[in-house]
C-alpha cells in the first residue's frame, strides 16, 4: 500500500474504530440504556456511576484502545512510529494528528449512535498516547495533571478539562531544545515552528473535549457537579 493511500484510508478506519460505543454496548449487555441514566453520556464515568465501578474501568481501558490502535497503526504504516518531531516533515505531523483526532471525533459522534457520543477524554488520551514518541510524554504528564485534580477536588470533569488543556503546554516544554537560552532566538523559533502541528492539533482537540463538557462547567458553576463516588444506579436492581 503506498503511503499516499493509506494515510486517507487509516483516518477513516481510525473514525469508525472510534464510533464504536463500548459504554452503550457494556450497559446493553446488562439490559440498561446507559443513554437514559446518570448522565445520560456514554463514557467511563457515566458508566461507572450506574452499572459501577468494574464497568466503568472495563469502558474506560476500551475507549482508550480505541485511540490507541488505530494511532499506532498509522504511525508503523506510515513509518512515524517511535521518532520525534524532528525527524518528520510537517505533514506527516499533520496527518498522524488527524488519525488521532479521527478516533476521537468517532466517540463524539459516533456514525452507529446517529452523530451523537461521549466527551472523549478516555479515547483521546488513547490516541495522544499512541503518538510515540511525538506526544507520549505529554499524554503521560496529562494523565498525571489528571489525577491531582481529580484527587484535590473529586471532579472528574474538572480533572478532564483541566488535562486536556495541559497537552498542547506540555508538547511546546517537550519541544524547546535544551540549551535553548543559549542558542540565538531565529534558530530556537525555527525549531519550534517545524514541529508546531502537534501544538495546533493538540489545542484543538483541548478545545472541543472542554465544548463537550459545556453541561459539565454549568453545573460546575452551579454546584451540582456529581463528585467522584456519586452513584446514580438506575431504580431497578441489575441482578
Amino acid at each position: 500500500m503506498s503511503r499516499t493511500v493509506s494515510w486517507p484510508l487509516c483516518i477513516l478506519a481510525a473514525y469508525l474504530i472510534g464510533s464504536i460505543p463500548f459504554g452503550v454496548l457494556i450497559a446493553r449487555s446488562k439490559g440498561i440504556n446507559i443513554r437514559e441514566h446518570g448522565s445520560k453520556n456514554i463514557g467511563a464515568t457515566n458508566v461507572g456511576r450506574v452499572l459501577g465501578r468494574k464497568f466503568g474501568v472495563l469502558c474506560f481501558v476500551l475507549d482508550f484502545l480505541k485511540g490507541t490502535g488505530p494511532v499506532i497503526a498509522a504511525g508503523l504504516l506510515n513509518g512515524t512510529l517511535a521518532k520525534k518531531a524532528e525527524a518528520l516533515a510537517p505533514q506527516q505531523m499533520w496527518l498522524w494528528m488527524a488519525v488521532a483526532a479521527a478516533a476521537i471525533a468517532g466517540h463524539m459522534f459516533s456514525i452507529f449512535l446517529r452523530f451523537a457520543g461521549g466527551k472523549g477524554v478516555a479515547t483521546g488520551f488513547g490516541a495522544i498516547a499512541g503518538m510515540y514518541s511525538l506526544l507520549t510524554w505529554p499524554a503521560i504528564a496529562a494523565i498525571v495533571a489528571w489525577y491531582l485534580v481529580a484527587r484535590m477536588t473529586k471532579y472528574v470533569s474538572l480533572a478532564s478539562m483541566t488535562a486536556v488543556l495541559s497537552l498542547p503546554v506540555s508538547y511546546l516544554l517537550s519541544v524547546i531544545p535544551p540549551g535553548a537560552m543559549d542558542q540565538p532566538f531565529a534558530q530556537t523559533w525555527q525549531h519550534l515552528l517545524h514541529a508546531y502541528p502537534p501544538f495546533v492539533g493538540t489545542l484543538a482537540i483541548a478545545l472541543m473535549v472542554v465544548w463537550k463538557h459545556r453541561t459539565n462547567i454549568a453545573r460546575l458553576r452551579q454546584g451540582t457537579e456529581p463528585k467522584i463516588g456519586a452513584s446514580r444506579r438506575p431504580a431497578a436492581s441489575l441482578q
